[in-house]
Protein backbone atom coordinates (compact mmCIF):
# COMPACT_ATOMS: atom_id res chain seq x y z
CA UNK A 1 0.00 0.00 0.00
CA UNK A 2 1.36 3.42 -0.94
CA UNK A 3 2.01 5.99 1.76
CA UNK A 4 0.49 9.43 1.29
CA UNK A 5 1.65 11.62 4.17
CA UNK A 6 -0.41 14.76 4.74
CA UNK A 7 -2.51 14.20 1.66
CA UNK A 8 -6.11 13.28 1.05
CA UNK A 9 -6.53 9.59 0.40
CA UNK A 10 -8.16 8.69 -2.89
CA UNK A 11 -9.44 5.18 -2.44
CA UNK A 12 -11.22 3.02 -5.01
CA UNK A 13 -14.90 2.21 -4.51
CA UNK A 14 -14.23 -1.46 -3.71
CA UNK A 15 -11.60 -0.73 -1.05
CA UNK A 16 -11.87 -2.79 2.11
CA UNK A 17 -12.25 -1.19 5.53
CA UNK A 18 -9.11 -3.01 6.63
CA UNK A 19 -7.04 -0.94 4.18
CA UNK A 20 -8.74 2.26 5.30
CA UNK A 21 -8.10 1.46 8.95
CA UNK A 22 -4.47 0.61 8.25
CA UNK A 23 -3.98 3.86 6.33
CA UNK A 24 -5.46 5.96 9.13
CA UNK A 25 -3.40 4.18 11.77
CA UNK A 26 -0.20 4.72 9.78
CA UNK A 27 -0.96 8.44 9.48
CA UNK A 28 -1.65 8.65 13.22
CA UNK A 29 1.58 6.83 13.96
CA UNK A 30 3.55 9.31 11.84
CA UNK A 31 1.97 12.26 13.64
CA UNK A 32 2.61 10.74 17.07
CA UNK A 33 6.25 10.08 16.20
CA UNK A 34 6.67 13.70 15.14
CA UNK A 35 5.08 14.92 18.38
CA UNK A 36 7.34 12.64 20.37
CA UNK A 37 10.41 14.08 18.64
CA UNK A 38 9.24 17.62 19.37
CA UNK A 39 8.39 16.96 23.00
CA UNK A 40 11.82 15.50 23.69
CA UNK A 41 13.56 18.50 22.14
CA UNK A 42 15.91 20.14 24.66
CA UNK A 43 14.41 23.57 23.98
CA UNK A 44 10.90 22.33 24.72
CA UNK A 45 11.98 20.45 27.84
CA UNK A 46 13.71 23.59 29.16
CA UNK A 47 10.58 25.78 28.95
CA UNK A 48 9.43 25.24 32.59
CA UNK A 49 12.87 26.12 33.94
CA UNK A 50 13.03 29.22 31.77
CA UNK A 51 9.57 30.34 32.91
CA UNK A 52 10.50 29.87 36.57
CA UNK A 53 13.67 31.92 36.04
CA UNK A 54 11.69 34.70 34.36
CA UNK A 55 9.11 34.71 37.16
CA UNK A 56 11.83 34.81 39.82
CA UNK A 57 13.64 37.68 38.10
CA UNK A 58 10.53 39.79 37.46
CA UNK A 59 8.83 39.70 40.86
CA UNK A 60 8.78 42.98 42.73
CA UNK A 61 10.98 43.01 45.77
CA UNK A 62 9.54 43.93 49.15
CA UNK A 63 10.32 47.48 50.22
CA UNK A 64 11.95 48.09 53.52
CA UNK A 65 9.52 50.02 55.69
CA UNK A 66 10.36 53.20 57.58
CA UNK A 67 10.99 52.55 61.28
Amino acid sequence: MARHKNEDWILPENCSWDLVTAAVLMDLRDELQQLNRLLHCTHFVAVPTTLRTIARNTTKRKRKGAR
